[in-house]
């Protein structure tokens, strides 16, 4: 498949003097450059995009997934045997798992501790947050926005719809409560790995076509949407009008 050049925040060719150090590999990838494996509307890889993003680090990526090659092929599978997005090649080293991905890219390339504290217990917020993005709050939306923003003809129920949009409504509003006491950002008052899955929830939760009286009203969610959106990396790889 055609393979998409970044460079650190921007969708654009490597400059010359990089472009010099590249050494192709079978698949097309860089041999001396990361390599994402996913379509950029995948939820999952835009975690890692934004991730890179933020740590300014080059990377090539490979569109896989619905609408393009299909994750089952073998030469995908020997990648990731669950047959899902992203996938993480940096040099001989593989990786599955988007939130796991993002942790080992800041743990491996990150200048400072910020997006990843040290500090166990600080850690220990930002993975609690992670984890709880990617089980409750993702299973609550699931159905609702498959019906609603992906107009899948299999998830058309309305009563379903219904129950769905009361699970993210309730998920949510954990997350209004939570901001209301950090006034700033989900682990505390820095931006962290957490507020790349976060964020990406709240964008989808903004930008999902719900009936206005199922969307109760999160202004501390509605403020940290904003002041995420103040970052380059959330509106390239977020709050970019996909939801």
């Amino acid at each position: 498949p055609a393979a998409r050049l970044a460079w650190c925040c921007q969708a654009a060719p490597a400059p010359p003097a990089f472009r010099s150090l590249i050494s192709p590999r079978p698949g097309g990838a860089a041999a001396n450059m990361l390599n994402i494996l996913g379509k950029a509307s995948s939820i999952n890889v835009r975690k890692v995009l934004w991730t890179c993003a933020e740590l300014d680090l080059p990377f090539e990526r490979e569109d896989w997934g619905v609408g393009f090659r299909a994750t089952q092929d073998p030469a995908f599978l020997a990648l990731n045997p669950n047959a899902m997005v992203p996938v993480l090649r940096d040099g001989d080293f593989v990786l599955w798992e988007s939130n796991s991905i993002i942790r080992y890219l800041a743990g491996q390339y990150a200048k400072t501790d910020a997006l990843y504290p040290a500090e166990p217990k600080r850690r220990a917020r930002v993975d609690q947050w992670l984890d709880w993005q990617a089980t409750d709050l993702n299973r609550s939306w699931t159905y609702a926005f498959l019906g609603r923003a992906r107009q899948s003809p299999v998830h058309q129920d309305p009563a379903a719809i219904a129950a769905s949009t009361r699970d993210w409504a309730h998920f949510m509003g954990i997350l209004e409560q939570r901001l209301q006491a950090t006034g700033a950002y989900v682990a505390g008052d820095d931006f962290t790995l957490a507020d790349i899955a976060v964020g990406l929830s709240v964008n989808r939760w903004f930008s999902t076509p719900l009936d206005n009286d199922k969307r109760p009203p999160l202004p501390a969610v509605a403020a940290y949407y904003d002041r995420l959106a103040e970052r380059p990396a959330y509106l390239l790889y977020g709050r970019n009008g996909t939801a």
